[in-house]
């Protein structure tokens, strides 16, 4: 498969009003696609959702001019949580589905990803061709073919309903104070609406987008006004999402914030015990604990371990039949209810199991004993292979021998930041800060 330029991990992603985050860019993405897809299905709808960034108004008209120029009938969904979209293009029998959105990233980027018609991502492949068709010579259809653009306004309450009906008809909230945290992202008005129609006090926090602040200092990469509002107001649980509501940080009565992990190990353990779980066990990624590893491993199930990316816990799980997944981050996947990472879904999962448990959050979300894990990303924005210099490659190298059978290293280069990651485990914590730091050192020499 040929080397992609412009796709990373998720989509498209970058800085906006830098190439590919253009105006531009977007356009020709939306002629690639509009081509791709038209000709390979015959047909002709797309529908468009985004989060509340300000440079969403300039991609999304941007892909409509792309889109309609090919022929393409547009429908606007506005700010929707991702798997809302992806949920919309399979019920709106639309060809594709497009999410303008930078996820946990700052209001200064931006990106777009695609769902296929089937509501689930675009593969490797998929995106691969429309590259291809991107980098190539792009023919406009006859003036009377132009597609149109309208704005649908009931995607929300689509999105409402759907969500609803993950929980039996009889599921009620009632009696317990729940804080929701929408990072001034996508779901600012799904998630708190979920909840109170469910029958919870509900306490809003990063709920006043403005076009600036999504994720800025709230939300699932910032949990700490969340928690500190829980334990003033005493709610039972808080519940952080990020900017487009992927992914999902819960926080227990003693204020503890607790990451995918702990939720998947719960759940899984639950299904299996209800008859639910497919698979014999759940799909993450290479970045999840050995601690979580070991404890499925030790009430019979198992990990299947991934890429870094929720489209490749998704991929895994449909075709090993397994219907959860999700990485470490708090992107939870129930192919059940959604097609990808959703995190209100996950939250009121939990909340079913709370309800069913009648015990507090701390006593449930304490599933297994992490091995201490140490993530650090060094800056590296040149474009150069610096995981493949000999000499990081030996420092990799000594780094896991030194580790053994009790620990676990991975290197990467990010897919959405200008960064490489670097994730140490071992049951010692002083050796994991050691080896993370002396990778660490190597990469940055290597970069400057």
């Amino acid at each position: 498969m040929k080397q992609r330029k412009i796709f990373g991990t998720d989509g498209v992603r970058g800085k906006a009003n830098v190439p590919p985050i253009t105006a531009e860019v977007a356009l020709r993405l939306g002629l690639s696609a509009g081509h791709y897809f038209r000709s390979a299905l015959g047909t002709k709808r797309v529908v468009i959702g985004k989060d509340t960034r300000r440079s969403g108004y300039m991609l999304e008209n941007a892909m409509t001019a792309g889109f309609t120029s090919v022929g393409m009938n547009v429908f606007l969904l506005g700010p929707l949580p991702t798997p809302a979209i992806g949920m919309l293009t399979k019920s709106m029998r639309a060809d594709l589905g497009v999410v303008i959105s930078a996820s946990h990233n700052p209001f200064s980027d931006n990106g777009i990803k695609f769902f296929g018609p089937d509501g689930f991502k675009l593969s490797d492949k998929d995106e691969t061709k429309i590259e291809e068709l991107f980098n190539g010579d792009l023919s406009l259809i006859s003036p009377e073919a132009i597609g149109r653009a309208s704005r649908i306004t009931d995607g929300l309450g689509r999105y409402i309903e759907a969500v609803k009906t993950t929980l039996a008809p009889s599921f009620s909230l009632e009696g317990f104070k729940i804080v929701i945290d929408c990072a001034n992202g996508a779901s600012y008005k799904a998630a708190p609406e979920v909840l109170w129609e469910l029958g919870a006090e509900v306490i809003e926090v990063g709920n006043n987008p403005n076009g600036y602040n999504i994720n800025l200092n709230c939300g699932s990469m910032y949990p700490e006004k969340a928690s500190k509002v829980v334990l003033d107001k005493k709610a039972d649980l808080g519940i952080c999402l990020d900017g487009d509501a992927d992914r999902v940080v819960l926080i227990d009565e003693k204020g503890k914030q607790v990451n995918g992990d702990q939720l998947m190990s719960l759940i899984a353990h639950y299904w299996m015990q209800i008859g639910r779980l497919r698979g014999n066990g759940l799909v993450a990624t290479v970045m999840s604990n050995l601690g979580l590893e070991r404890y499925l491993n030790s009430i019979g199930l198992q990990l299947h371990r991934t890429l870094v990316g929720d489209r490749y816990v998704v991929e895994a799980m449909r075709s090993s039949n397994y219907n959860l997944g999700g990485e470490q981050s708090g992107h939870i996947v129930m192919t059940d209810f959604m097609t990808t990472g959703d995190g209100l879904v996950a939250a009121l999962q939990f909340l079913e199991i709370l309800v069913s448990r009648q015990k507090p959050a701390s006593d449930l979300l304490n599933q297994f004993e992490p091995f201490p894990q140490v993530i650090k990303n060094v800056i590296c924005t040149e474009d150069r292979d610096f995981l493949g210099q000999s000499s990081t490659k030996k420092v990799i190298a000594a780094s896991k021998k030194r580790l053994g059978k009790d620990g676990r290293l991975i290197v990467r280069k990010s897919g959405t930041e200008p960064l490489i990651r670097v994730m140490v485990e071992h049951r010692d914590a002083e050796l994991t800060e050691q080896v993370a730091q002396l990778i660490c050192d190597e990469i940055q020499r290597c970069c400057f």
